[in-house]
């Protein structure tokens, strides 16, 4: 078996974490598959190497991959996502100050009562004429979308209200020390980091706004996907076998210590376990808080890419954008997400082959059985923190009910 090479850009973030471990441990090797890990500090450098051709695939934020396909900020260059990193793991960090402000306490807060705090902080602020600031990873993050559907639904007008700005991940703690903004929405281990530095408390996780949403994936040109088929469908089954070890207790240890090499993550190994094991220190000092499923990859077909989920972010570009609805952009955006790939990669394996491509979104309270075509699959609860659903079908319809 001839070894495909790829190179692969990422951040140093805990849901890194498959591609490194894959190369690290052998997962990649097995399949024939050699990988080069390129370390960036900005979204934007990530994408541009993997559209310049730096890079063959690409750790990346969700949003970004569909942008980048829509030509939102660049000429538009069609992109393939064949593998979903991992599901939600970010959370919503306030200001020591701004924290103090809302009347935060020792466990993570309730979505809804944390909003109605912030949002008379906000209002007084603004009055003032001195809106707060909240930094988020990149434009087109999911980070942004989910701090921005959260502050909407709690009655806070993003742009309006408060000021969204964007702050690279490994310097969100320092923004936050230097008073250049008064709350992050960021990944592992930078929440963690911003708390046991002192200068942070976390609000909520992403995971509390929506669960199980989609977070990172591994991006890739589309004719990149196309001309080395083969040896996608390998770099697949290594980052599979790579995400069934990373979710075993067993070696949550291990992994952390990998992660916290100056390569990667270069930070501390128990901000980088707390995550794994979806343990939370939610104040400076204060003992870490339990959140089941805070970070998610693997378990329920976890890194299936849905087209839904694509076509959920696409809405968010629409609401947030002010471009308009357009049906060829909404098929071009779900189109982005490959699950035709995933399927090819992993047929034969016994992993869970979910039978459909796209579901109802935020309309599963519990555990249900799906249909699958290769497997047992079920799925948890995905829902929104206001109860709302998301149809792939009618994204004119969800937008038009959005406050």
């Amino acid at each position: 078996m001839t070894t495909e090479r790829f190179r692969i850009g990422f951040l140093p973030l805990v849901d890194a974490a498959l591609p490194i471990l894959a190369h690290e441990l052998g997962f990649a090797e097995e399949q024939g598959v050699a990988i080069d890990l390129v370390r960036d500090v900005t979204w934007a450098a990530v994408r541009d190497r993997l559209l310049y051709g730096h890079t063959d695939a690409a750790h990346m934020v969700a949003p970004l991959a569909i942008a980048s396909s829509l030509g939102r900020d660049r000429p538009a260059v069609p992109m393939a996502v064949p593998f979903v990193l991992g599901l939600n793991g970010n959370a919503i960090t306030f200001s020591t100050a701004l924290g103090e402000a809302c009347g935060l306490g020792d466990e993570l807060g309730d979505p809804v009562a944390v909003g109605a705090a912030l949002k008379a902080v906000a209002e007084a602020r603004a009055s003032a004429g001195r809106r707060l600031r909240f930094g988020v990873v990149h434009r087109y993050s999911s980070h942004n979308y989910m701090l921005r559907y959260w502050l909407a639904g709690v009655g806070i007008r993003p742009d309006i209200d408060v000021e969204i700005v964007v702050t690279s991940p490994p310097f969100a703690a320092d923004a936050l020390a230097a008073g250049e903004v008064d709350g992050i929405c960021v990944g592992e281990p930078w929440n963690s980091i911003a708390v046991d530095l002192g200068v942070g408390r976390i609000a909520l996780a992403t995971a509390q706004i929506w669960r199980r949403g989609v977070e990172k994936v591994l991006a890739m040109r589309a004719d990149t996907a196309a001309g080395r088929g083969d040896a996608t469908l390998r770099l697949i089954r290594a980052l599979h076998a790579a995400a069934a070890h990373f979710v075993d207790p067993a070696t949550v240890e291990q992994s952390a210590a990998i992660l916290a090499r100056d390569a990667y993550l270069d930070a501390p190994v128990d901000a980088i376990l707390r995550a794994i094991t979806d343990r939370i220190r939610v104040v400076p000092g204060g003992a870490p808080v339990h959140y089941p499923d805070f970070m998610f990859q693997y378990r329920e077909a976890a890194n299936f890419p849905w087209r839904s989920q694509a076509a959920w972010l696409y809405a968010q570009m629409v609401r947030w954008d002010g471009r308009g609805f357009d049906a060829g952009d909404a098929a071009i955006a779900a189109a982005t997400f490959r699950p035709d790939l995933y399927r090819a990669a992993l047929a034969g394996s016994g992993a869970p082959l979910p039978g459909a491509s796209s579901k109802l979104e935020g309309a599963l309270g519990g555990p249900i059985g799906a249909g699958s075509t290769q497997g047992r699959l079920m799925l948890g609860s995905d829902r929104f923190f206001d109860e709302r659903s998301f149809d792939p079908d009618d994204i004119p319809g969800y937008l038009a009910g959005l406050p």
